[in-house]
């Protein structure tokens, strides 16, 4: 997931080597801690959160096919 959630957002941003992804288990749970660069942050988010909300679904999918719960956050 980690991986996938990189390949994304290094292809909506203008700074690619500024983003990072942090995997953070939890309990039935993982959190991936998402960082791109402050002028990227629209870019990633898009408007009213549509891009935010599309990335979530599509790593929420492809979770769900190897049974596991995975949840994004974008960090600032």
């Amino acid at each position: 997931m980690k991986e996938l959630l990189t390949y994304i957002a290094q292809n909506l941003v203008d700074q690619p080597d500024a983003v990072s992804v942090t995997e953070l288990p939890g309990d039935g749970e993982t959190t991936l801690e998402l960082r791109v660069a402050p002028e990227d942050m629209g870019k990633v988010i898009g408007r009213q959160g549509r891009i935010a909300r599309e990335i979530r679904t599509l790593i929420r999918s492809v979770a769900q096919r190897s049974n596991t719960r995975v949840s994004v956050e974008i960090v600032e």
